[in-house]
């Protein structure tokens, strides 16, 4: 714990000088949380306080907090070599995380382009299909098709494949050739106008909504599609039974490249190294970053086919897109030493044992009033909160102004668990929690949110 003096001097300088993501700052003039330390599920504010680590962070510490392992190894390689680009250069860390990630990727997913985080990976998918598509003769091909209410990063390219409107309409005009079709949310099926009653009928219909799209602009413009495994925004929307396989077929009947965004999905989130293996899909690219580290630095990393790649395999075509941090010796040591905790202790087969209860615990809340839906996968779940359980009605602007940003996000905070309370689609409270927990955590998880949501409801 800090001293009261120094908790105020540094909140002042945070009110003059800091200015946060994501964020209002407004609240500053309040005071804002303040954390100092963490060790494995918890961490612990400047005031000495305890909290349950429900979003790992920000879907990032998948091994937990604390890791002296990790730590020391960034250290030990900053004293080797702290940085060296690997623009024409290379250097033994990038080479062999390059290598691990590889190896576990599908199919023919060979080689990998590193960059420091998620939006700038999957900026270069971006980048990387309009060029290879350049580079076959067909450069008319430059449209990426995404889903509605789809978070895929805010650089102004990723920008264009997210669909949210509201975080793009401040930074209107982004970069043109992005469209939108729907989501997976089988709870809102009847909304879309989808079969609401069968489960792989609307796997299909949404699958179908992408060739739809493809032939409405014309398959000659499609370069590619970007997906996330189960989709985050709009509060986890895991993909229905054989709904990947049908946009596979879809993507090569139209000769249409498949991106899978795993920034959040992959290093264990879903049980598995990468989340397409978890629903028996190959892309042509995935784009990964977050928990390769646990967080404990910054990388990411774009991966892509033999086929992409092979343009660029000879003769002077280069890629012409590179970032100075990208594939730093430190970060891919650390990812390296990461990924040895994750074989060791088994974190992912100890994700998809545990992935049943979890989801059992969360669906005890299905008997309050708010919740209206509980879905997910792995250690990654959403609950939609909902002002008509019978009608599903979902909560007007305002009222979700009060319930998430009014009360949910503090009291929660303030009854000890860290979580999302979001509404970038309809109400949710997203988890995903560091993967080292298990059964006790689950209760304790479903109590505090049992608690917290009843007096909402109260409230209401």
């Amino acid at each position: 714990m800090t001293d009261a003096t120094d908790a105020a001097l540094l909140q002042q300088q945070a009110r003059d000088h800091l200015w946060m993501h994501f964020a209002r700052q407004s609240t500053m003039e309040q005071g804002v949380p303040i954390i100092v330390k963490g060790e494995g599920h918890h961490v612990w504010d400047i005031e000495g306080r305890r909290y349950f680590d429900g979003l790992a962070g920000l879907f990032v510490v998948n091994a937990g907090h604390g890791r002296r392992r990790l730590a020391e190894v960034a250290a030990k390689q900053a004293a080797e070599l702290a940085f060296f680009p690997i623009w024409s250069y290379a250097h033994p860390a990038a080479i062999t995380l390059a290598d691990r990630l590889a190896e576990e990727a599908p199919g023919d997913l060979n080689h990998v382009f590193f960059s420091t985080g998620g939006g700038e990976a999957v900026e270069t998918a971006f980048k990387l299909a309009k060029y290879y598509w350049k580079l076959q003769g067909r450069p008319t091909k430059h449209k990426v098709i995404s889903r509605s209410v789809a978070y895929h990063g805010t650089p102004q390219g990723a920008l264009a494949i997210t669909g949210i409107p509201a975080m793009k309409e401040m930074f209107e005009p982004v970069t043109p050739g992005g469209f939108r079709v729907p989501n997976t949310n089988f709870y809102r099926a009847a909304e879309m106008g989808a079969p609401a009653d069968d489960l792989e009928a609307f796997g299909r219909w949404a699958a179908d909504r992408i060739e739809e799209m493809i032939l409405f602009e014309g398959p000659e413009t499609v370069a590619a599609v970007f997906l996330e495994p189960v989709q985050n925004s709009g509060g986890c929307f895991p993909p229905p039974p054989g709904y990947f396989q049908r946009v596979r077929e879809i993507c090569d009947r139209h000769d249409v490249l498949l991106v899978s965004d795993e920034v959040i999905c992959a290093f264990g989130r879903l049980g598995h190294t990468f989340a397409c293996d978890a629903y028996g899909y190959v892309p042509d690219m995935i784009t990964c970053a977050k928990a390769m580290t646990s967080g404990y630095s910054p990388i990411g990393a774009t991966i892509v086919s033999d086929r992409i790649y092979e343009p660029f395999a000879h003769g002077n075509t280069s890629f012409y897109h590179g970032y100075t941090f990208g594939g730093h010796p430190v970060s891919a040591a650390v990812a390296l030493e990461n990924l040895a905790i994750f074989d060791e202790e088994g974190l992912n087969e100890r994700v998809r044992e545990n992935s049943p209860l979890f989801r059992a615990e969360l669906e005890k809340l299905l008997d309050l009033p708010i919740v209206g839906d509980v879905r997910g996968d792995g250690y990654f779940f959403g609950i939609e909160l909902v002002k008509d359980k019978a009608t599903r009605e979902t909560f007007d602007d305002d009222e979700s102004e009060r319930l998430l940003r009014g009360f949910l996000s503090k009291a929660l905070f303030d009854a000890g668990l860290y979580c999302r309370a979001d509404d970038r689609g309809d109400p949710v409270i997203q988890l995903a929690p560091p993967l080292t927990i298990g059964p006790g955590e689950f209760t304790e998880i479903e109590q505090i949110l049992r608690g917290v949501l009843t007096e909402a409801w109260s409230r209401l």
